[in-house]
């Protein structure tokens, strides 16, 4: 009858399991997460959000699939006995687009999903494969840091320590007992868990000079991209080792250390002379720093535009760095205004494998740059 309606006994909102959906739900916006952490990492809502445990994500929506109808009655093209002959133009694609362009558009947009996720959840995404290139050990105490180790298996324990492999092994085991060989079905009974112990693994003191252009040109765009690149690369050294000494480094025509907060708020004008901040660098090593007793890192990051007759100078004092470093990173941001003749340019006179140099053009490439400059792969010692 009209107006009355029938729920199926399959209605999926009758069969919601709470707790289990919300676990689902949180792994499937985790999933997304992962794909896309180029773009993430460098939202601004996660720079600025002033160490706030929980932050919210911008992620596209999944569009279910459903029947597009035709309100328009536009005509259509079909295939029969019609007066159309090879070559014609039966129909075309509508234009795509996410409705940007001149006047009011009518094609639909994309949405956005804000996901809430804590900061922590976000950063070991990130951090997953990171680490601390070619650390040797020192005279000095060693640095710790947090580590997982898989100790036994269960069969109980809480589900995201489920080990899958050997749950799917029991479940044939029974099966095959039965005489049903295969994977029939999973059993409370067939169900294994990973136990673990928080411990600690012992690497060597380190030390890390974050050196960031603060002259005239670099502007909101540039100093945006390199505060990113550091405001993950302290969270990353803070959560991974304890202990860790980071020095911070600002430079226009001359070179200052400055505290983390003015590191990372404070702008400034004039003239570019990147040596400045290598020479301060190296005394900062010299006088405090022994490389006897630390594991020392220096990246610098600038938009390349340096004084012409600078540069020179810096190749010189980047290989003295070399010298006392265990790696050098120079990144160079390409903003509007970014020229062809740059210090990277100059750079690539430097052919010593533990000078890296990573280029960044838009948001999505802070990510990359943070896994080139820590990647594990540098831990294998050059022959």
């Amino acid at each position: 009858m009209p107006g009355n309606y029938i729920i199926s006994r399959e209605d999926w909102s009758l069969h919601r399991k709470g707790e289990i959906d919300r676990q689902r739900h949180q792994e499937k916006i985790k999933e997304v997460l992962k794909k896309n952490l180029a773009d993430v990492v460098s939202e601004e809502s996660i720079i600025m959000s002033d160490n706030n445990k929980i932050i919210k994500v911008p992620i596209r929506t999944l569009d279910e699939y459903h029947f597009h109808y035709d309100q328009g009655k536009r005509m259509h093209t079909g295939q029969g006995e019609g007066k159309s002959k090879a070559g014609d133009i039966l129909g075309s694609d509508p234009p795509s687009g996410n409705g940007q362009g001149k006047g009011a558009g009518e094609e639909p947009g994309i949405d956005y999903y804000e996901a809430e996720i804590t900061i922590d959840e976000l950063a070991e995404m990130i951090f997953e494969d990171l680490g601390l290139p070619y650390l040797e050990p020192k005279k000095k105490p060693e640095l710790a840091s947090d580590a997982v180790e898989f100790k036994d298996i269960r069969k109980k324990g809480i589900s995201s320590n489920i080990d899958r492999k050997r749950t799917i092994l029991e479940a044939i085991k029974r099966n095959a007992l039965k005489g049903q060989p295969g994977l029939q079905q999973i059993t409370p009974d067939d169900l294994r868990y990973k136990t673990w112990d928080l411990t600690h693994k012992y690497g060597s003191n380190a030390v890390i000079l974050a050196m960031m252009d603060t002259s005239g040109s670099m502007g909101p765009f540039e100093k945006y991209i390199a505060r990113s690149f550091f405001f993950w690369m302290v969270r990353f050294l803070r959560t991974r080792y304890q202990n860790v000494q980071i020095v911070f480094l600002a430079h226009h025509a001359e070179a200052r250390e400055t505290t983390e907060e003015e590191f990372f708020t404070k702008g400034a004008s004039g003239g570019t002379r990147c040596s400045s901040v290598y020479k301060l660098a190296l005394e900062i090593i010299e006088k405090r720093y022994s490389p006897l007793d630390y594991n020392i890192y220096a990246f610098h990051f600038s938009d390349g535009d340096n004084l012409s007759s600078d540069n020179d100078l810096c190749i010189k004092l980047v290989n003295e760095l070399l010298n006392v470093c265990n790696l050098v990173g120079y990144g160079e941001i390409e903003g509007a205004y970014h020229y062809t003749s740059t210090l990277r340019s100059s750079y690539k006179k430097t052919d010593n494998p533990r000078f890296t140099v990573v280029t960044i053009k838009d948001k999505s490439g802070v990510y990359p740059a943070l896994k080139k400059l820590f990647t594990p792969a540098h831990d294998q010692m050059p022959a």
